[in-house]
């Protein structure tokens, strides 16, 4: 926005020295501006998709598959356990989780 009311100003209402210093300012604004929201987006990680259940609590189903936050996955590590039982994520193997 302040490049393009700069630009405005220095087509219609300043004379030559002055215009190119409202469309520099006008352009320094915006470089900030962008460098500051692209900064501050990246403030933290993301936490989505299968590596975010590592560490995560599960219900066993079955002898093959587990339940975090209403969606069933398959699941190594689950010998001897059963269903209702609680378990932890401690890895992501594609769309397997290993349980322990």
């Amino acid at each position: 926005m302040a490049l393009a009311v700069a630009i405005l100003l220095a087509v219609f209402v300043l004379d030559a020295p002055w215009s190119f210093l409202a469309v520099g300012a006008g352009a320094a604004v915006e470089l900030a501006e962008s460098g500051f929201l692209i900064r501050w987006s990246r403030r933290r990680e993301a936490v989505v998709g299968a590596e975010a259940l590592v560490g995560r609590e599960a219900i066993v189903v079955d002898e093959r598959h587990v339940r975090i936050d209403g969606e069933r996955w398959r699941a190594e590590g689950l010998e001897g356990r059963l269903p209702g039982d609680e378990v932890t994520v401690i890895a992501v193997e594609g769309l397997t989780l290993v349980v322990s």
